[in-house]
C-alpha cells in the first residue's frame, strides 16, 4: 500500500482526481470516484494515461522523415537494454558524472521538502537526498528504473513512480523542487516539457535542469530500419539563449544559465588529480579552464517560479 502522505500528493494523470489505495484490488490505486484504476508493481505506482500523449516532435530527423517519435515505447526498451545502474568503466566519465551531481545538489534549497527527479535513471537523487531528510520522487517513463531505484533506496521518504511528464500525476503548484538532469535533449517537445514542469512547481519553487551544451549531434544509419538516427537518442542541442527562449519570463521570478565541465580538462585526463578536489575548488579550476578554453560540456538552467501573481 502507498503511504497516505504520498497519496495526498498524487492525482490521476487522466482526470486530475485524488487517488486512494484500492481496498478491493491488492496492488492498485483507484480514483476517489471509483472510475479509474492504476496498478502498483513492486511498490511503484504506474500512473500513465492509457495511450501516450499525442505530441508533434520537433526533432530534426523526425521532421525530415515525417515520422512519429513513440517516446514511451522507445524509453521503456532503452531501460531494458541499457543498465543505468552500472558504474561508468572509465574514470573520466565517473568524475564528470560526480561533478554533474554535485552541481545539481548545490542548487537544491535546504528548505525544500519534496524533490521530483524527472527521468530518474539510476535514482542517484534519492540516494543523495533521502538520507538528508528530503522526500524524493524518482519518476521515469520506463518501469525498470524506478522499480530498481526503490529496491536500492528503500527509504520511507522515497516514492518511485512510473509517469509521463506530458501528463504529470501531481496537482498544479504542489512540488518544492524539480530536477530534470540530462533529459530535455531527449524529449519530443522541449517547450511543452518545461511548461508542464513549471506548472507542477509551487510558487517560489525551483526547477533545476541540465543538458549538454551546444552539442553537435551526430547521426548514424540504423541497421534495423535503415533510417538515420541521432547518437545517444539526442533530439535537440541547446545554448544559453535557445534554452532561455523556451521559458516564459512571466512564469519565473529568476532565471540563471550556467556552463561547466570543461572539455579540455577531460581530454587532458586531469581527473586522477581533480577527483581529490572538493566541489568548490574543482569549480574554480573548471571556471578558469573555461575562461582560457571556452569548451564547457554542460549547461544548467535554474529557474525560480513566480511567487506572486499581480
Amino acid at each position: 500500500m502507498i503511504n497516505q502522505n504520498w497519496l495526498d500528493l498524487l492525482v490521476s494523470p487522466v482526470t486530475g482526481q485524488a487517488l486512494q489505495n484500492d481496498t478491493e484490488e491488492d496492488g492498485a490505486l483507484r480514483s476517489v470516484d471509483g472510475m479509474e484504476s492504476f496498478p502498483v508493481v513492486a511498490g511503484v505506482p504506474h500512473l500513465l494515461v492509457p495511450e501516450p500523449v499525442a505530441i508533434d516532435s520537433t526533432g530534426e530527423v523526425h521532421r525530415q522523415l515525417g515520422t512519429t517519435f513513440r517516446y514511451r515505447e522507445h524509453y521503456r526498451k532503452d531501460a531494458e537494454v541499457f543498465d543505468y545502474f552500472l558504474a561508468y568503466e572509465d574514470g573520466a566519465s565517473r568524475h564528470e558524472a560526480r561533478r554533474l551531481h554535485e552541481m545539481i545538489a548545490r542548487e537544491v534549497p535546504r528548505e525544500a521538502g519534496t524533490v521530483l527527479d524527472v527521468g530518474c535513471g539510476n535514482a542517484w537523487v534519492a540516494g543523495h537526498f533521502c538520507p538528508r531528510g528530503k522526500a524524493v520522487i524518482s519518476m521515469d517513463i520506463a518501469p525498470r528504473n524506478p522499480e530498481k531505484g526503490l529496491q536500492l533506496y528503500p527509504f520511507p521518504n522515497h516514492l518511485a513512480l512510473v509517469a509521463d511528464v506530458y501528463a504529470l500525476p501531481f496537482p498544479d503548484g504542489s512540488l518544492d523542487t524539480i530536477i530534470a538532469s540530462e533529459i530535455i535533449e531527449h524529449v519530443a517537445d522541449p517547450g511543452l516539457f518545461l511548461e508542464k514542469l513549471l506548472k507542477a512547481l509551487r510558487p517560489g519553487g525551483k526547477l533545476i535542469l541540465t543538458t549538454p551544451f551546444d552539442e553537435k549531434i551526430s547521426h548514424s544509419l540504423c541497421v534495423h530500419c535503415n533510417q538515420p538516427t541521432p547518437q545517444h537518442a539526442h533530439l535537440h542541442s541547446f545554448t544559453k539563449d535557445s534554452l532561455a527562449r523556451l521559458i516564459r519570463r512571466d512564469q519565473v521570478d529568476s532565471l540563471q544559465m550556467k556552463t561547466f565541465s570543461n572539455k579540455a580538462l577531460t581530454k587532458l585526463q586531469t581527473h586522477p588529480l581533480l577527483r581529490h578536489f572538493p566541489t568548490s575548488l574543482w569549480k574554480l579550476v573548471d571556471d578558469l579552464a573555461n575562461t582560457i578554453v571556452r569548451k564547457p560540456a554542460r549547461l544548467m538552467l535554474v529557474a525560480e517560479k513566480i511567487s506572486q501573481i499581480d
